[in-house]
């Protein structure tokens, strides 16, 4: 007998590695899994149905991992399956784009056995060098945690700690799957208890001072208020969030990486922050507060127009999902939920000295007496059309600098991509949305914003929705190329430029039919009013595909006033 059966032997309820790692997966929330499939994944992407999930397979490893990355957004956690070396490195900038911006992605890599790697073969899909952990060791730099599985003894484990950090720190995670690895055997009886994503307690007393030293600030200000930003979605703070805002009343802002985060139509909502682009009464409001409560906050330079904030640290109180800073002073691993907890429990609103919001950002449709359809008129006008629980994605570009100009309807959620920025990511992330939409049976539409600039580096993944039978509203705005890149640098460099494409004809190459799809282009104000007031259209019982054009040197004023900050970075020199 061999020391492997003698360890079978001795378990207690064997399942194959594959069948564990993927239980947990749906144990999780995990529904359906993201990829491409490779000679070394082939045969675990066998153990998927047996286990309750469902094989998307996108066109493309990048497509793949932008559409993981939406997916993870809305259902709360994704994973993504590739194959070693070549499909890895495709999936890579998607990855990292979740690591960037806090999302919980879980990237399986099919790798070739342990018996080639120990033995250095020169295997296809390796630089032949021999070394076989070269592109695990590039994913570390982006993951928070990876596990290569070549130890049977050891692989349960690793697959329960590797999930449960991937959860709680809100960041991709890596696992490396060796072909000989798949069918062994390992101890199933874990199964039958979940693993624990319960976020770690901030030790007691520590919080407690924490909290003390914030409810004194906050108790003595003349005028406090909160803004709200990404990380306090992705790190799952937003009930702490509106439980603040309900008991205070306190003012609140959000960040555009924020928006979505809070409820809009909420009687103390005051609008978008970004710095010097706001509106001019949020700018006033926000900056001439004494104490700013600032909650998960990523002050990039396109969420801050440049950096453009003029905020005192020793007016702000930040609270992160790593630590709390009271002005100067740091408190690490005394994390925002707990204090918010506290903060909310105990706060005293007869010390509060609320000044209630005098102006909110008003939005409001201008009149477009051209009858162009212009940026300026385009986004307040989609106020109106949005809905309830609608989940809206935007490109990086003028649909990401345009929605702060919307207003959005309550437990609206937002998918932007504004720190990372990788031209093509919203086409990906809105499959995947659509996708976590469908498995969670939600009544819910998916509407896309995206240039035909951005469109053209993911087209294919519109193929992958139609296969799916996904209904998203799908808004291309059609401005002749990269409208963001042209305002940075080159109004008319032919760089700028793409190929005109017939954009409405790609429904019909990628399959869609007019039982499933529907395709629109509109080129005035007054054809764009009649489609949004069409009640089929509203309904979105099928995809739907909008060519919307739009003047090619127009621009919303927040991408204008970021562009021109961004220029002058750039243009720095020592």
């Amino acid at each position: 007998m061999s020391s492997s059966d003698i360890r079978t032997g001795s378990l207690e309820k064997p399942v194959d590695v594959a069948e564990y790692l993927f239980t947990r997966l749906h144990q999780i929330g995990v529904r359906s899994v993201h990829g491409v499939p490779g000679d070394y994944n082939l045969v675990s992407l066998d153990y998927i149905p047996e286990c309750g999930l469902d094989w998307v397979g996108s066109v493309n490893e990048l497509n793949a991992a932008y559409a993981a990355d939406g997916y993870a957004r809305v259902k709360g956690i994704a994973a993504l399956i590739t194959t070693f070396g070549v499909g890895e490195l495709s999936a890579l900038n998607g990855v990292a784009g979740a690591y960037a911006e806090h999302v919980p992605v879980v990237h399986i890599v099919g790798c070739p056995s342990t018996i080639s790697q120990r033995s250095g073969m020169l295997l296809h899909h390796t630089l032949g060098n021999g070394d076989f952990n070269v592109f695990s060791n590039m994913s570390k730099e982006i993951s928070c945690a990876l596990a290569r599985l070549n130890d049977p003894n050891e692989i349960a484990a690793q697959i329960d700690h590797t999930l449960r950090e991937c959860w709680i720190r809100s960041r991709p995670v890596y696992f490396m799957l060796p072909t000989d690895m798949v069918q062994k055997k390992v101890e199933g009886a874990r199964l039958a208890t979940p693993i624990d994503l319960e976020e770690p307690k901030n030790e007691a007393e520590r919080e407690d001072y924490v909290v003390d030293v914030v409810l004194k600030y906050l108790h003595e200000a003349k005028d406090p208020v909160i803004l709200v930003d990404a990380c306090a979605i992705r790190h799952r703070a937003l009930e702490e969030v509106h439980a603040l805002i309900e008991k205070t009343k306190m003012p609140v802002f959000v960040t555009p990486m924020g928006k979505g985060a809070v409820n809009e139509e909420h009687e103390t909502y005051g609008g978008v922050y970004a710095g010097a682009s706001s509106d001019p009464d949020v700018i006033k409001r926000v900056e001439g507060s004494d104490l700013i409560l600032s909650i998960g906050a990523l002050k990039s330079d396109f969420n801050t127009s440049g950096f453009s904030y003029r905020t005192s640290q020793l007016r702000t109180i930040d609270f992160h999902s790593y630590m709390t800073v009271v002005r100067y002073s740091q408190y690490p691993d005394v994390t925002m939920r707990g204090v918010l907890k506290k903060v909310v429990e105990r706060v005293d609103t007869s010390k509060l000295n609320v000044q209630p919001i005098a102006h909110k950002q008003v939005i409001e449709t201008p009149s477009e007496a051209s009858g162009v359809i212009t940026q300026a008129w385009f986004w307040p006008r989609i106020s109106k059309f949005l809905q309830n629980s609608d989940v809206i994605i935007t490109e990086t570009g003028t649909s990401n600098f345009g929605i702060w100009e919307t207003r959005f309807p309550p437990n609206a959620t937002a998918l932007s991509q504004v720190l990372w920025g990788s031209i093509g990511w919203s086409v990906g992330a809105a499959q995947g949305a659509a996708l976590a939409v469908k498995d969670m049976k939600a009544k819910r539409r998916t509407i896309l914003f995206v240039g035909d600039g951005s469109f053209q580096l993911t087209a294919q993944e519109l193929s992958t929705m139609i296969r799916l039978g996904l209904k998203p509203i799908i808004f291309l705005i059609c401005n002749e190329g990269f409208t963001i890149e042209r305002f940075i640098h080159g109004m008319d460099a032919t760089y700028n430029d793409i190929a005109e494409w017939k954009f409405k004809e790609l429904v019909t190459v990628f399959g869609g039919t007019d039982e499933r799809t529907a395709k629109h282009e509109v080129k005035t104000v007054d054809e764009l009013n009649t489609l949004l007031a069409d009640k089929e259209f509203i309904a979105a019982q099928k995809l739907q595909f909008v060519m919307l054009h739009m003047p090619k040197d127009d621009a919303p004023r927040g991408l204008v006033m970021t562009a021109e900050a961004s220029a002058k970075t750039n243009s720095k020199t020592e």
